[in-house]
């Protein structure tokens, strides 16, 4: 597992790496938070695509602690591709919505029912 502030390094290089048009219309950025948030169902949320009411802004939440406690068992190489998933999971959210398009919001709601049905 990495700290908080290896986290946000490891943020910081993955952002980096990727081209700067898929953050057009992300007017407020990419934030690590220390959170360990989960939802309604009781299931942890390791990433958020916020659309704020009446276009005040656009932006993604990793949390750091519900990532730790889903993959904090994991070796730093390891944890460290989780934190580029959900990245990349949130921004194609981000992208998706600018589209118009829903296809990745429907697919985690499948994905959510069937985790569900495993517990």
């Amino acid at each position: 597992m990495l700290t908080f502030e290896e986290t946000q390094t490891a943020l910081d290089e993955f952002i980096d790496e990727l081209p700067p048009e898929i953050f057009n219309g992300l007017n407020c950025g990419v934030a690590l938070i220390p959170d360990t948030t989960y939802d309604h169902n009781g299931l942890l949320i390791l990433g958020q695509y916020h659309v704020e009411p009446q276009g005040l802004g656009r932006y993604v939440t990793i949390h750091y602690g519900s990532i730790s406690a889903a993959h904090g068992h994991l070796p730093p190489e390891e944890f460290r591709e989780k934190i580029k998933y959900v990245l990349h999971h949130e921004l194609t959210h981000h992208l998706e919505s600018l589209a118009g398009d829903k296809s990745l919001e429907k697919q985690d709601a499948i994905d959510i029912r069937k985790m569900l049905r495993l517990f």
